[in-house]
């Protein structure tokens, strides 16, 4: 996996990889022009959608409808400490959905490849070199 970094003006930073532009920028208070989201909402964003993606995978091998399910997710942001403390993800499921799926559902959102990159997470290794 290699994704190129770029600088596209005032706080924006972008990311190009797989012929994808993720743009990011910072919240007016912190600088930027809060035209994009910043890197940390599209943390807590891929944990959303990954959560998203496992309970369609569950649903569809299931042959149940997705129709009215939602999910939700919460963060809970520690300002004194600077650090994220509690991710909370909600699936707001159907009366009509089976009651014998509902905890394996939840359990299936463990399966998270983002969820596990933090529960296990990688070693950083960071240079500054001279370009050539």
């Amino acid at each position: 996996m290699e994704y190129d970094i770029s600088f596209a003006g005032g706080k924006k930073v972008c990311a190009q990889f797989k012929g994808f532009t993720v743009k990011t920028d910072q919240p007016e208070e912190d600088g930027g022009e809060n035209s994009a989201p910043s890197p940390f909402d599209y943390f807590l964003s891929s944990l959303g959608t990954c959560a998203g993606f496992y309970v369609l995978s569950f649903c569809e091998a299931r042959k149940l409808s997705t129709d009215n399910i939602k999910l939700s997710l919460k963060g809970d942001y520690n300002e004194e400490k600077g650090r994220l403390e509690m991710v909370r993800i909600t699936i707001d499921l159907p009366r009509d959905f089976p009651e014998k799926y509902r905890k394996v559902l939840a359990r299936t959102v463990d399966q998270c490849s983002v969820k596990k990159a933090i529960m296990n997470p990688p070693a950083f290794e960071v240079r500054a070199t001279i370009a050539e």
